[in-house]
């Protein structure tokens, strides 16, 4: 039986010429794999007939979108998880479970590797073969692109010469990856960061400029964490970020445009849209603000970021991720409650949140009479808080300025100690 490799197949140029290319430069038969991740566009039964047409030996599509909400996008929210404080991880995220999913077909169907369609410059090359690595070590990894110098010229010669069911069009000139949780947009003129973005870019959001005037309010409710209700409306896990996606926007909510620090050791300018993701993480973070202890709430931020950064460098299957899940896991626990969020010209402001586990109690918070505050304990507080640093300002003056003593007098006896001599050391 002739050795087998499992594409992560995409539908588009590149990968329906990478199943040819595969075939030729390794021998081995090429089984197609897509993967919907809420990405939009051509139904899956259409993307799998044409990778039979393109030469598959066989093709698998698998509509994860639910779980790559639940499993993927929820312990994301729950970290706030936003590389370089701003990008939300959208493409990031999705590569561990289309790894997952290349794992799983490559042993179910007797693969020995795996392919991707990434070129040697991007992020995702890492993110997929280091998932590979973790899950299934046994499984080679090859990148037509990368390894066989697969261009889009060749593709699209390859694709003449062999009649594959390609239809050719002018080339965009950018490179756009999307999912459920959001949109990437990168290169063209975008590569110059002095240069604005234009709005033909964006398809996730409107306009802010042209959105409602009056914008809209929005009451999202959340247990341990994981919203579950819009507006009274249950919801699960993918209809909260569907529905976010929807009325954040509709208000022109999650743009963004960043210069980033690829894994790789560049710098690349990155756009994104990405309204259910930001709108949802502001909605969290207030939640929090609201029931984390304070001590709690400053530590998780140093996780979120630790993190976001394992994530965004293709580490979503380390042994540091999986401990600092056990750690944010541990940290939802009294996240529950409601957060009111209005929508308006490219901002989720709250303005309003309320929990049965909140730590906020107005009568030792509020300022009038009444409260039960006990000012008199604040003096002896201040006392004590700054009593280490005052100890060291007092060090610091005596040794910056020391004050002179005497010089201490030596007594000398004689060798018949009979008499004695005084002098002065």
């Amino acid at each position: 039986m002739t050795e087998r490799i499992v594409l992560a197949y995409s539908g588009g140029l590149d990968t329906s010429v990478g199943i040819g290319w595969l075939k030729k430069e390794t021998g081995k038969d090429v089984v197609a794999l897509s993967v919907d991740v809420g990405q939009g566009g051509e139904d899956l039964e259409s993307i799998r007939q044409r990778a039979l047409a393109c030469g598959a030996v066989d093709a698998v599509v698998a509509d994860v979108k639910d779980e790559f909400a639940s499993e993927y996008l929820m312990p994301a929210l729950k970290a706030n998880a936003r590389y370089q404080r701003q990008y939300p991880l959208v493409s990031a995220l999705s590569r561990p479970l289309i790894a997952k999913y290349l794992a799983q077909t490559a042993h179910r169907l007797g693969a020995d590797s795996i392919a991707h369609g990434c070129t040697g410059q991007g992020n995702d090359q890492v993110r997929f073969e280091a998932a590979v690595a973790a899950i299934a070590p046994e499984l080679k990894a090859v990148a037509p692109i990368r390894d066989f110098e697969l261009t889009r010229d060749k593709s699209i010669e390859f694709a003449a010469e062999h009649h594959l069911p390609i239809k050719q069009s002018k080339k965009s000139p950018y490179s756009i990856d999307q999912n459920v949780w959001g949109k990437a947009i990168e290169t063209g003129f975008l590569e110059d960061p002095w240069n604005a973005p234009i709005e033909d870019l964006y398809t996730y959001t409107k306009n802010p400029a042209e959105a409602s005037a009056e914008g809209r309010d929005v009451v999202i409710a959340f247990e341990q964490g994981v919203p579950v209700a819009i507006d009274g409306e249950a919801v699960t896990p993918l209809q909260a970020v569907e529905r976010m996606n929807e009325l954040a926007g509709n208000e022109g909510i999650g743009r963004i445009d960043i210069v980033e620090d690829r894994l790789v050791g560049i710098k690349s300018r990155e756009v994104y849209e990405a309204p259910g993701a930001v709108a949802l993480i502001a909605a969290h973070e207030a939640l929090e603000n609201l029931t984390l202890e304070r001590d709690v709430a400053r530590y998780k931020q140093d996780v979120e970021n630790r993190w976001s950064q394992l994530v965004y460098d293709g580490l979503w299957f380390s042994g540091l991720k999986v401990a600092l899940d056990a750690f944010i896991d541990e940290t939802q626990r009294y996240v529950t409650g409601e957060i009111r969020l209005h929508l308006q010209g490219g901002r989720a402001t709250v303005t309003g949140s309320r929990s049965t586990a909140s730590l906020y109690d107005f009568d030792m918070a509020t300022y009038d009479e009444g409260g039960t505050f006990s000012h008199k304990s604040a003096r002896g507080f201040i006392d004590l808080w700054s009593l280490p640093s005052k100890i060291a300002s007092q060090r610091n003056a005596a040794v910056a300025h020391p004050v002179e003593t005497p010089q201490p007098v030596y007594v000398e006896r004689s060798k018949n100690h009979s008499a004695t001599q005084h002098r002065e050391a």
